[in-house]
């Protein structure tokens, strides 16, 4: 495995984050400890959930899993754990107020209660899942720093924040002696590069690590259209639904044959292009099985070439640099 700071922390992790989400839906608790071993045995020292993995009824079993593991024998200390606030945490459908978002209230009760579920004493990486558009930026660090001050979390990050919210909350973090962001988790893909026009400049100017999520598009970067012809199952979901235009189906099977000519794996391939991204720490990865890890595993070793990274432009092309890119 392969490491580098997180952002501009002295802090090292994984150049791959181990995704939780499938723990609970999709992956059994003997199964989701299996995969957490393997990517120990790997390398891999970061690990992302967030309080409402598991979903509806279910909401916060990703982390019960994790906290299991932990009290199983789980080494915490080789973890970078990251987990996030924001979401309603009911179960019944029924918001209560001041149960959701990032007052500083909800940010007290929600980091005490993945506190619990996680069976740890203090969280590496809190992050805020999506902005709050009534919670200013002054109580969302006031409440941050007692945190840190009672040594429940160590640092703060985002995720799904446009470049202006990163910029805003580093700037007041600043003028209140913080140290602010330090990453940001956004949906950043071949498929969809628009984190390019604003969020990722700004990540880099401010130096917040760019944590990609859904590196596969759904499963749509992962070699879907000849996963369909040799397996003679059809494609279903969020792959489904985007193959059924024309069009995309059109750049996914050029780019399946672009990778099947130089003799590559699409799904080893999409991760490899992210690691070889300005401002990018590492995608996360989230495996259903230890199978999938394996595979996600070979793609820090691969090093594309230019010809390779040149013709992915031009299936894949990204806006253009910021400002130019809409301004001239």
């Amino acid at each position: 495995m392969k490491y580098t700071q997180l952002g501009r922390t002295g802090l090292k992790v994984s150049r791959l984050v181990l995704g939780t989400m499938n723990f609970g839906p999709q992956t059994d608790e003997a199964g989701s400890h299996a995969i957490m071993n393997a990517a120990i045995d790997a390398g891999i020292n970061f690990f992302d959930t967030a309080n409402v993995y598991g979903w509806g009824e279910n909401k916060g079993r990703t982390e019960e899993i994790i906290g299991s593991w932990f009290a199983r024998g789980g080494d915490r200390d080789k973890v970078v754990l990251a987990t996030k606030v924001y979401g309603n945490m009911g179960t019944d459908g029924r918001v209560w107020p001041n149960h959701d978002k990032l007052s500083a209230v909800n940010i007290r009760r929600a980091v005490e209660g993945s506190l619990k579920r996680l069976n740890t004493d203090y969280i590496d990486l809190y992050q805020f899942h999506h902005i709050d558009r009534r919670t200013p930026f002054e109580e969302i660090w006031q409440a941050i720093d007692v945190l840190i001050q009672q040594g429940k979390i160590l640092y703060a990050g985002s995720s799904n924040f446009p470049g202006y919210k990163i910029a805003q909350a580093n700037e007041i973090a600043d003028r209140r002696g913080m140290v602010g962001l330090v990453s940001e988790q956004c949906l950043y893909n071949l498929a969809e590069r628009r984190a390019e026009m604003e969020v990722i400049p700004a990540a880099q100017d401010y130096g917040v690590g760019v944590i990609p999520w859904s590196p596969l598009h759904g499963g749509l970067l992962g070699g879907v259209i000849k996963k369909e012809t040799e397996g003679g199952r059809r494609t279903s979901g969020r792959s489904a639904d985007a193959l059924a235009n024309s069009d995309v189906r059109l750049q996914i099977q050029a780019y399946e044959d672009l990778l099947e000519k130089h003799g590559l794996e699409p799904g080893e391939v999409a991760l490899a292009w992210l690691l070889s991204r300005p401002g990018v720490t590492g995608p996360i990865v989230g495996p259903r099985t230890a199978e999938q890890l394996e595979s996600a595993l070979r793609a820090v070793e691969l090093e594309l070439s230019d010809e390779v990274l040149t013709e992915l432009d031009a299936i894949f092309p990204g806006p253009g640099p910021s400002p130019e890119a809409f301004a001239w």
